[in-house]
């Protein structure tokens, strides 16, 4: 059966979230024979985070009260303005209110959810074990077949080990940790001068399918996606352009199965 042409349309719906299963694989597919389309569409992505940072501090603040509807109704009884007129401040209301939510629905959706979600539980991780000297994984890089039976076990799914020793770094170990939305695998890399990085992958129950996108809390930043209905979130304490081609890398290891 022939796939109808992928329009610009169904590229938005792609990142916004807003396509049915099928249609989210055609697009996907056709995202990965053409990667000059698939850059510009990880570009929307960054742009869409980058909106969310700028927006989150406004959309958290209250109203003020000369702004809410009963206050306009009461100066459109003073001063008689046209109902047009109240009627275009409603909408400016529903607009300042929404917008942030509207703008970044989909792929990135309200924080507990999707890829946000799993961009968190990955910093988390990071946050939590990365600075352990002590016990930083629970099984080491000797023993990684226990740790694959462990993490199949709960996941259901038989997980990939990415080598990045081609970047420099070697794999320390891992663990399963406990999520909101079912356990996660955590991986944890070093470059023996400091330097640790953590890559966290879990089954995903929405956002299956979904560009490598940037993230950033406070000085850990990464790169999140999902494919095939797994998400995988790279972190470090190492700009985002460091860490991109790192990525990548896990990224063909993971879909290629090696």
């Amino acid at each position: 059966m022939s796939v109808k042409p992928i329009t610009e349309d169904d590229l938005h719906g792609f990142v916004d979230g807003a396509l049915d299963e099928t249609r989210e694989a055609e697009v996907s597919a056709y995202l990965e024979t053409h990667p000059e389309i698939a850059a510009r569409i990880d570009g929307y992505g960054r742009q869409r985070l980058d909106l969310r940072a700028a927006l989150n501090p406004v959309a958290d603040e209250p109203v003020p009260s000369r702004l809410n509807l009963s206050h306009l109704m009461e100066v459109r009884k003073q001063s008689r303005l046209p109902v047009w007129r109240m009627a275009a401040a409603a909408v400016v209301l529903l607009v300042a209110g929404g917008s942030g939510g509207w703008m970044l629905h989909g792929m990135y959706r309200q924080p507990g959810e999707g890829m946000v979600a799993l961009a968190n539980e990955a910093t988390d991780s990071f946050a939590t074990y990365a600075s352990d000297r002590m016990r930083p994984v629970e099984i080491r890089a000797d023993n990684m077949a226990e740790l694959v039976d462990w993490a199949t076990a709960r996941m259901g799914r038989k997980p990939i080990l990415p080598d990045l020793s081609n970047s420099g770094y070697r794999l320390m170990g891992g663990r399963m940790i406990s999520t909101a939305h079912g356990a996660g695998l955590m991986l944890m890399y070093d470059d023996d001068r400091g330097t640790r990085l953590v890559m966290l992958t879990r089954p995903m129950l929405v956002d299956q399918n979904r560009p490598m996108a940037p993230h950033e809390q406070g000085n850990v930043e990464g790169w999140s996606w999902a494919s095939g209905g797994m998400g995988y979130s790279l972190v470090g304490a190492l700009p985002a352009d460091r860490l991109h081609p790192i990525a990548d890398d896990i990224r063909l290891q993971t879909e290629t199965g090696a």
